[in-house]
This record gives C-alpha cells, sequence and structure tokens, in this order.
C-alpha cells in the first residue's frame, strides 16, 4: 500500500527536461515538482536554466527531451495558448503589455471582438476587474494607459490578467527585479494571498532574503542542473548562498574612498515635468566631480528617472541649467551627450538600452557604428567588429553561445554586463547608472560593482540612481538623497546612519545642511 507521501499529486512535475540553445544545455535532464497551494521557489544565478525551465513550463520552448505532467496527468505543451487552457499562468520579467492601450484592454485582450464591443460591456469588464485587483489587494487604475504606469503597477496588471484568464498555476519571472522594498513586499503579500486562495505559486529568483521569508519549498539550479529542494524551515541564507554558488560566499571586501578631482558635472536650479505634467523636478542642485561616485538614493517616484533623463538628454528642462566639463550645455540632445563622453546604464535595459532582437555585435554598435574605426567607405568592418565584440564579451565575462546570437537569449545578468561593455568600452568621462544592479544575482552585482569603481579609480566619474541603499552607502564617496524632486539631504557614507538618511527620504529632513 502506498504511503500518503508516495501517493501525492503534484500541481507540476517536471521530468528529465533538457534544452540547448546552440553549444549551451540551458537545462540538462532537471526534475522539478511543486505542491499545489504553494508558493515555492525556484533559485539560481543569473545563467542557471531557471527562466528557461519556466518557458518550458509556459509553452514558450520545447523541450528536447522530458514530459511535463500537471496534477499528474501528462500535457504536450506547445504553446502559451496551451498553457493556459492547462490553467497556467506566467508573469514574465520583461512585461507583455500594449503599451498604449489600457490596463483593462490588456487584460481582456484576445477575446473574441471584445476592445471593439458598447460601452456597457467595457463598464461591466472593468468593474469585474477591478473587484479581482482589490480581492488580491492589487489596486491599479484600470483605465489609464500602460506607459502611464509605474513599474509596479505594471506587474499588478500582469497578474491580475493571469487571474482573469482562470489561471491555477502562476509563475513569476524574477519578480522583484524591477521593483523597489516596499513594492517587493506588497507583491509578497498578493502571493500568499494567492496561496491562502487555493493558488500554487512559482518564483524564479536569486534573492535569498525574500526566498526565507516568503516561501514554503525551495528548488536550487546550477548550470542548467537541479542541485537540490528543501522546505524552507530546513535551511538557512548561508546554505542557500552555498549551493547557490557551488562554493562558499566571500567575505565583503570593504570599498576605499577616493578623493574627488575636478569638478565634472553641475546641475544648478533645474526643473522638469514628468510624465503626466507634475513637476518631477523642483530646482534641483547637485554636482560630481571626477574620480567620485555621488550616489542618488530615494523612493520611487521622487524624481530619479526625470532627473537621469534631463542629464541624458532624453528630457527636456523647463529651466535650469546643465554645465558638464565647465560648459553650458544649452539643449542637449542623447547624441550630444554621448558626444561630450557621457554613457548611460538605464533602468530598463530592453525598453532603451539595447534591442532584444538585434544580436550581440549590433547591440554593442549602437552607438560606435559611425566611428572610424566601425566602418570604412560607409560600410561597417562585419569581420572587424565581430572580433572586437568577442574581445568585450570576453573581458567582461559575458556567457553566451556567440555574437550572433540575439540579445533576448542570454540571462538579465549578461544583458546587463553587455550593456555595461558597451558603455564603458567607449572611456566615458562620466556614467549614469540607474539601477545598475537590479534582477542581478549577488555574483554579477559584484562584477558590476567592479566595473564602476575601475571607472571612477581611472578618473572618470559615475553618478549612480539606486534604490538600494546598501548598495548606494557601499560604493558611494557622497550621498544625496531625491525627496520630491529635489535634494534634501547630503551625506558622507562612513558618517551616515541609516536611520537619519530614511527620514530624509520620506522628507521628514528639510535641514541639508544638518543632514552633511
Amino acid at each position: 500500500m502506498l504511503s500518503e507521501e508516495d501517493a501525492e499529486v503534484y500541481a507540476v512535475e517536471m521530468k528529465g527536461i533538457a534544452k540547448r540553445f546552440g553549444s549551451v544545455m540551458a537545462t540538462d535532464g532537471v526534475d522539478f515538482a511543486v505542491r499545489q497551494g504553494e508558493i515555492h521557489a525556484l533559485l539560481g544565478e543569473n545563467g542557471a536554466g531557471k527562466s528557461t525551465l519556466m518557458s518550458v513550463l509556459f509553452g514558450l520552448y520545447k523541450p528536447d527531451a522530458g514530459e511535463v505532467l500537471i496534477h499528474g496527468k501528462p500535457v504536450k505543451l506547445r504553446s502559451p495558448h496551451d498553457a493556459g487552457v492547462a490553467g497556467i499562468g506566467m508573469v514574465h520579467q520583461s512585461f507583455r503589455l500594449v503599451q498604449s492601450l489600457t490596463a483593462m484592454e490588456n487584460i481582456v485582450l484576445g477575446e473574441s471582438a471584445g476592445l471593439w464591443r458598447g460601452s456597457k460591456w467595457r463598464k461591466r469588464k472593468q468593474a469585474e476587474i477591478e473587484a479581482l485587483a482589490e480581492r488580491f489587494g492589487l489596486r491599479f487604475p484600470v483605465d489609464r494607459p500602460i506607459w502611464q504606469l509605474s513599474v509596479g503597477e505594471q506587474q499588478r496588471v500582469e497578474i491580475v490578467k493571469t487571474l482573469y484568464r482562470h489561471s491555477d498555476i502562476i509563475v513569476l519571472d524574477e519578480p522583484t527585479a524591477v521593483l523597489t522594498p516596499n513594492e517587493a513586499d506588497d507583491l509578497y503579500e498578493t502571493l500568499r494571498q494567492l496561496r491562502a486562495s487555493g493558488k500554487t505559486v512559482i518564483v524564479t529568483t536569486h534573492k535569498l532574503k525574500e526566498v526565507m521569508a516568503a516561501c514554503d519549498t525551495i528548488s536550487i539550479m546550477r548550470k542548467g542542473k537541479m542541485i537540490a529542494s528543501m522546505k524552507r524551515e530546513a535551511t538557512n541564507e548561508k546554505e542557500l548562498a552555498r549551493l547557490l554558488m557551488g562554493r562558499e560566499p566571500l567575505a565583503s571586501v570593504p570599498v576605499e574612498r577616493s578623493a574627488p578631482g575636478k569638478r565634472l558635472l553641475r546641475v544648478e536650479r533645474v526643473e522638469a515635468k514628468g510624465d503626466h505634467g507634475e513637476l518631477a523636478l523642483n530646482s534641483i542642485d547637485l554636482e560630481v566631480c571626477r574620480g567620485e561616485i555621488v550616489g542618488v538614493a530615494g523612493v520611487a517616484g521622487n524624481g530619479q528617472k526625470e532627473l537621469a533623463e534631463v542629464i541624458t538628454g532624453m528630457r527636456p528642462a523647463l529651466r535650469g541649467s546643465l554645465i558638464f566639463n565647465e560648459e553650458t550645455v544649452r539643449r542637449p540632445t542623447i547624441r550630444d551627450m554621448i558626444r561630450r563622453g557621457i554613457a548611460h546604464v538605464p533602468e530598463n535595459r530592453m525598453r532603451i538600452g539595447m534591442a532584444g532582437s538585434l544580436n550581440v555585435t549590433d547591440n554593442l554598435l549602437m552607438k560606435s557604428y559611425g566611428s572610424p574605426e566601425r566602418r570604412k567607405f560607409g560600410f561597417l568592418r562585419r569581420q572587424a567588429n565581430r572580433d572586437w565584440a568577442e574581445r568585450l564579451v570576453e573581458a567582461f565575462n559575458v556567457d553566451m553561445p556567440s555574437v550572433d546570437a540575439s540579445v533576448r537569449q542570454l540571462s538579465g545578468g549578461n544583458q546587463q554586463k553587455l550593456l555595461l561593455a558597451r558603455e564603458i568600452d567607449s572611456s566615458p568621462d562620466l556614467l549614469l547608472a540607474v539601477h545598475p544592479t537590479q534582477g542581478l544575482d549577488v555574483g554579477a552585482s559584484e562584477v558590476v560593482h567592479q566595473l564602476l569603481m575601475g571607472l571612477r579609480n581611472r578618473g572618470g566619474a559615475v553618478l549612480l540612481i539606486s534604490e538600494d541603499l546598501d548598495e548606494v552607502l557601499k560604493l558611494s564617496d557622497r550621498v544625496l538623497v531625491l525627496y520630491n524632486g529635489a535634494i534634501n539631504g547630503e551625506f558622507i557614507p562612513q558618517h551616515a546612519r541609516k536611520e537619519q538618511i530614511g527620514l530624509c527620504m520620506t522628507g521628514m529632513n528639510e535641514s541639508r545642511e544638518a543632514a552633511v
């Protein structure tokens, strides 16, 4: 007679899943099982194969070997439609939303003649979606276009879309990679509500604290193989880090502070509007010198995005001055700021920084294709450019099948390293890095930190905009706090207390002099 454990039927069971991309074995005979009604963390470093495994489950990839069982029954998942019929919904790291449509229109997209029905039907659907969102604490403006929503709100739209389509198994791929700490806390509270309602949740991640705080079961992948699976209470962060990396975690090395050199950038009394016409930058003043990293800390939505876009020429300022290398920049454009020596690692690497459909070489060429090194007689130097791309990939330790592979095939960490390779190879005077380690594992984050410090140590400058206060304090020579579109405090990291910075981030310390 079978024991209760032996007779258990899993909500998801994947057996011997193998998937190869060229010479890279993304998943190598992986077994993975998830119980009904649990939050199951699939843990792994960037490139470990966890996103590939979930893409097989969602019907995006056809496995080279193996089978998938849903509630004990074998299924053929040849497309996301097949996955939806099987009750599987997926929230991708890069959201699959139509920017010009409203949140409601995105959620009902695909229903027969849905968007063209009358106002009564639309009002009924809007009320239905609002009620569903309210039930799980996923509030967002249902009638607003996607491009006007924050990243956190867009993710809520994606989750509600899976619930609207009656998914019982919900997969979230690196769900907190693009969220602030507060948004991440709200997300995991939502996942607990989903679990309480009987949903099965699978979360791919590499963030150990979140795993230990919110997940029931943890499975660990490394280099395409399933290494271990255990209950949360049977492990700890240190053990998970060892299994994740295949070695003991390295001790944290203190960052040496740098003495600033000549002033490079001055932002004087700059004002700019946000996407909704509100005043996003309010008479902001700051400066950055050569040989220093200046960190900008703040709660999301306090002008970080607008500040980065004004400095890089992506957004016009209403008034104020930008002075770079002691020269006033009048009506800055993107091309002009690149020419002056400003490099940019944007918040959304795949929407602004790179083109996912293009290959590695073409993405590396985006800013330098017009230079004499990259073209001759008006034509690109194809072999020379390919050799150059391979050297960059090797120098920055980007793991990929080849430079001919499309960028969307790379893991998030390798995409970020590739973006940094392109920006730093241009030998910029100033690198504007916005959330540079967002969504990266411990090892990839350390590589990014070393690259930023290397640029600073060579006499360049870095303006680091991050909502990770630990990262800002670790790397920065000076820390500025942005609140309500203005600088609300300035700190020297060695002398700063987190509590004091936290007060400035919430607007409770209006005296800038007291903060220094």
